[in-house]
């Protein structure tokens, strides 16, 4: 049963309990790991940092408040939350004389502390575990402060940031102590259904039930360097291992970083601009205004196949720029988000947050086998990584765009046990109803489900040299000729110029390139697309979401419908076949 003190005739806590902790930290001479002199090293005190090895020290709950918020901003709350529960027991002597002795020792009342602050000007809602305090465990008093703040920044529309460093329950309380999991879950709940960011921060140790609940719900989860993070302890996971597996690797923040379980991995000295940015970012205060002018589109000409073919070199030119080129190029202040939550991060699909124009966007893209990274093409975990910033987008009211650029989805066996089918259907089907503004820019080589996948959206941009096709010509040409010397034959038949998607009502805007191509001058490139987007972008931001639902459903549905248009394609199509038959008979003797 938890409590405010100032109703209670007695209590377990004396006054001197709330005062400001006046205990010296504990600084090193030398460093534990590498042995560095620590001594009268700048760095090192502010920070609790070794300079050489990077090793990041622990700090307590008021250390870290001084290096992540604003200078004097911080104003804690529900401090005099306190237990009447089973504490008071007779029982329970031996946990109540180990409590004041923690109190005294580190000036603090209970594990957590919550308050108010601003992060580099931003209004923040900060939860602070500190370690030193019983293993910062987590008591029903630090339960419901951490609730309590969670209800205090949906309530004022306000950022919650959690700096978890925790041991997990509280044994001494039971079941009471577990519960909290479920109530401090239930809290988080209520940012998210008010599109309120929710960012957790894993310091060393992050362990039990803390970081099975509130810690791991949050949007963006990032980690200190080497922090050990899991459910269980390390000696009980070790335990658990057959072999002499290295626990301490698998139970690192860079491992959980590797399988796709946190966003990112930020050194103490950059928390504070990094959250302030993310901040920035999830709460937009900026959107742009409807362009006044528009984009005028070529009347369309058919290509030979050899303008088709030349078309397919270009989109994969080795110097093309990629999705990092031009994001590098248009979109400011850009945060990469990382892992999937389930399994891993795919490194061919790049998610994250930043700038175009000074309105927050989101950014999902393809990096394409131009990157190196491998193959590029589309696997299972980087659809569900994309889907999971693409609901972080709706949740926020942020923009959405895609580039695309990939020659397929992965068929391996692996990719196919890891649910490609699946991943593929349901991403399609989460961009068809997102409720939020979607650009999508066909960048490269647009091939097949791999390229589909993420290509649901408001409007579709196409590169004027990129190619948007079902199969690449040399796969067309194998299948239906045996014969992957007819590639270029193929693919004036497959229509995959954006002269022809833009003909066939496929994509909306052809984004004219530099003369020769884009891989001759990616600056020039860049700028181009980056009007595009803003036009098209400003654009969307003029019509309610309502409608722009029903404009996308009916944009997809009408595709291939048998219109006027497609009369008129067919039209086209039979006179051309009679001409050519005329022609065949006039040359025969």
């Amino acid at each position: 049963m938890v409590k405010d003190l100032t109703s209670l005739l007695t209590s377990f806590f004396s006054t001197e309990s709330f005062k400001t902790p006046t205990v010296e930290p504990i600084l090193h001479e030398n460093c534990i790991l590498c042995e560095f002199s620590l001594q009268d090293n700048a760095f090192y005190t502010r920070y609790r940092v070794c300079p050489q090895c990077r090793f990041h020290y622990g700090l307590n709950a008021r250390e870290r408040i001084n290096l992540i918020a604003d200078p004097n901003s911080f104003r804690e709350s529900n401090r005099r939350v306190t237990s009447i529960g089973p504490t008071t027991l007779d029982h329970s002597q031996p946990y109540n004389t180990a409590l004041k002795q923690d109190q005294e020792r580190t000036g603090l009342t209970e594990a957590a502390i919550t308050g108010q602050c601003s992060i580099q000007g931003f209004q923040a809602i900060l939860v602070v575990l500190d370690f030193s305090f019983m293993g910062g465990t987590m008591s029903s008093v630090a339960g419901e402060r951490i609730a309590l703040a969670f209800e205090q920044g949906a309530k004022k529309k306000i950022p919650v940031i959690a700096v978890v460093t925790s041991g997990g329950s509280r044994i001494q309380e039971g079941m009471l102590s577990l519960l909290q999991m479920a109530k401090t879950s239930a809290s988080a709940r209520l940012l998210h259904k008010k599109g309120i960011p929710f960012i957790s921060v894993l310091a060393n140790p992050c362990t039990g039930q803390t970081f099975a609940s509130f810690a791991n719900l949050a949007d963006i989860i990032i980690a200190e360097p080497k922090a050990i993070i899991g459910l269980a302890p390390t000696r009980i996971m070790q335990e658990a291992t057959p072999g002499k597996a290295d626990i301490s690797k698998i139970h690192s923040a860079e491992d959980h970083l590797a399988n796709g379980m946190i966003d990112a991995i930020v050194d103490r000295e950059f928390i504070r601009e990094s959250l302030g940015s993310l901040i920035e970012l999830t709460m937009p205060e900026f959107v742009l205004t409807e362009a006044k002018t528009k984009t005028k589109t070529a009347k369309y000409i058919g290509q030979t196949a050899s303008e088709a073919w030349d078309t397919v070199q270009l989109a994969r030119h080795e110097e093309r720029p990629t999705t990092v080129d031009y994001i590098e190029r248009i979109i400011s202040n850009f945060i990469e988000l990382h892992g999937d939550r389930a399994l891993s991060d795919d490194r061919n699909i790049i998610c994250g947050f930043g700038f175009l124009a000074g309105q927050s966007v989101c950014i999902i893209g393809q990096l394409g086998y131009r990157e190196n990274r491998s193959s590029g093409l589309v696997k299972p975990e980087g659809l569900r990584k994309a889907q999971r910033v693409m609901k972080l987008a709706e949740r926020f009211r942020i923009p959405i765009i895609t580039f695309i650029d990939t020659s397929g989805a992965d068929p391996s066996l692996q990719s196919e046990r890891h649910g490609i089918g699946s991943a593929i259907a349901t991403t399609l089907s989460l961009m068809s109803e997102l409720e939020t503004r979607i650009v999508s820019v066909i960048i490269g080589e647009g091939g097949g489900e791999g390229a589909l996948s993420i290509t649901i959206s408001d409007n579709i941009l196409m590169m004027e040299n990129a190619i948007y096709t079902p199969m690449s010509p040399e796969k067309a040409a194998s299948i239906f000729y045996n014969n992957q010397g007819l590639a270029a034959e193929v693919a004036k038949t497959l229509k995959l110029t954006s002269a022809d998607a833009h003909h066939l009502g496929i994509i909306d805007t052809i984004v004219r390139e530099p003369k020769g191509g884009a891989h001759l001058n990616h600056t020039e490139a860049a700028h181009r697309l980056d009007r595009e987007l803003i036009k098209a972008l400003s654009t969307l931001q003029k019509q309610s979401m309502r409608r722009l639902l029903r404009l996308r459903y009916k944009k997809f549905r009408n595709i291939g419908e048998y219109s006027s248009h497609f009369r008129l394609a067919v039209k086209k199509e039979v006179t051309n076949f009679k001409e050519y038959i005329k022609f065949i008979r006039s040359e025969q003797p």
